[in-house]
């Protein structure tokens, strides 16, 4: 299906036709571009025009660019970057999809994973594809929706103040969700306040008349619904206050899900959850606050939410089979910040066998980052965990915080105790890998997954 043709490029970005092409996809990477993707090429730290070429090998449907290439077919601009965004806000303006904003400082990727697999049910919908939240992802994902979609989710981060802002006045949502706010990227803020109103800065680009939902649990809801409530926003919030919009009135967690009842306008809405850890029972409130602020038939949407698998690298387990051994792997190796870790303890913990975690640093966390590493102590032994595999500078202070029969090994490198963990594994142990992205936790997550291939 034709997403883009050349002649919209044109209109959409002032710019100059050199042959007439239709495109069915937008990428800006080579190595991810598919057959008939409008390939843009981006000057950023490399420039995406000395990849063209790439693009082509990888059978590009056309060009968007800056510099008129020889007998390919493409748009040319003054510049790619602007009318990437340009595109985002042609399609904005012409596509009939309503548009979910969705930021907070934890779990806004799995809330959007989430929100997309409900609203499926209502409608063709569309949504950022991994993070695609920032000021590349933003425009990409706005260019990208399709003409017939009836939703696009659309995820927006931050880790400096006046971003966000930016982000929704170009996205424009209708409806909005700041999920929570804690203390994630602390190293760019004074306080998590200052996180607080970076995030609030969602306000500014939300439609006149759309909806704001917030955390009813988070001690900044307040201060951020003041804000909201002076652009004459809609605020609904979700949690445990019998003030909240969408109240949690009961839970029950498992080894492989979940139960919830939240209660709205009275009524009483049954949800089943496959995925594990307590903090999902928020997220699918949130979901159920979404669908509310849609209108949509909410009995729906909580079947719905049945639906969701966690995301790769965001708590999805694996069975491997590791010398014989028949261990449970947890891979939650995409991202970390001290709420992040607790949650990942804690749904741990809701597995059967012994617990064994590989960690990594927690980035951004500011001048107090070591002693959030520290303080993990705590959680991992209420948890259950035996052992414990560090790795990174900073989780050398968490290795002095734990009991000695605890440390299993630190290293400044994660793949350097991937033999050391291997060694200590049991039939029936349970291994979470957690840390920040650029930690490396990850490398040893996919090792362990290729080495138990054979999955039991």
């Amino acid at each position: 299906m034709t997403l883009w043709t050349s002649a919209e490029i044109a209109l959409a970005t002032g710019g100059k036709i050199t042959s007439k092409f239709d495109v069915s996809g937008l990428s800006i990477d080579t190595r991810s571009l598919q057959p008939g993707d409008l390939f843009v090429a981006l000057k950023d730290v490399r420039d995406g025009h000395d990849f063209i070429p790439a693009a082509l090998a990888a059978r590009a449907g056309g060009v968007l660019c800056q510099v008129s290439p020889e007998n390919i077919p493409s748009v040319v601009t003054e510049n790619s970057a602007k009318a990437l965004e340009d595109l985002g806000v042609f399609a904005r303006k012409t596509r009939k999809a309503l548009r979910i904003g969705v930021t907070g400082s934890v779990g806004k990727t799995s809330v959007k994973d989430a929100l997309a697999v409900m609203l499926a049910g209502f409608g063709q919908t569309h949504k950022s594809i991994k993070s695609f939240n920032n000021h590349f992802g933003v425009p990409i994902t706005l260019a990208t929706i399709p003409v017939d979609a009836e939703f696009a989710v659309l995820e927006m981060g931050m880790n400096h103040a006046g971003e966000m802002s930016a982000l929704s006045k170009l996205a424009k949502p209708q409806i909005a969700i700041i999920n929570n706010v804690v203390g994630a990227h602390l190293a760019n803020f004074e306080n998590v306040q200052g996180i607080a109103d970076a995030k609030a800065e969602m306000i500014d680009g939300i439609e006149a008349g759309g909806t704001l939902v917030l955390n009813g649990d988070n001690e900044y809801t307040p201060r951020i619904r003041k804000k909201a409530e002076a652009a004459d926003l809609r605020v609904l919030t979700f949690g445990h206050s019998e003030n909240d919009d969408v109240l949690i009135t009961e839970t029950r967690a498992n080894a492989d899900g979940g139960r919830l009842v939240c209660q709205i306008d009275g009524e009483s809405f049954d949800v089943t959850l496959n995925v594990t850890g307590e903090h999902w029972f928020m997220n699918a409130a949130a979901c159920l606050a979404i669908a509310y602020a849609a209108g949509l038939d909410l009995n729906a949407a909580a079947r719905a939410l049945a639906n969701i698998v966690p995301a790769p690298g965001r708590g999805d387990m694996h069975t491997l089979s590791i010398d014989g051994k028949s261990i449970t792997l947890i891979d939650e190796s995409y991202n970390a910040n001290p709420t992040s870790m607790r949650a990942a303890f804690s749904a741990a913990a809701l597995r059967p066998g012994r617990k064994l975690a590989l960690l990594g640093d927690m980035y951004e966390l500011g001048a107090d980052e070591l002693k959030m590493h520290r303080d993990l102590a705590q959680p991992l032994i209420d948890a259950g965990f035996e052992r414990v595999f560090m790795a990174g500078e900073c989780m050398r202070m968490l290795m002095g915080a734990l009991p000695l029969p605890m440390r299993a090994g630190w290293s400044s490198k994660p793949q350097t105790l991937l033999t050391k963990l291997k060694g200590e594994l049991r039939d029936g142990d349970v291994v979470l890998v957690k840390g920040s992205n650029a930690s490396g936790v990850g490398v040893v997550a996919a090792q362990l997954k290729g080495e138990g291939s054979h999955a039991l």
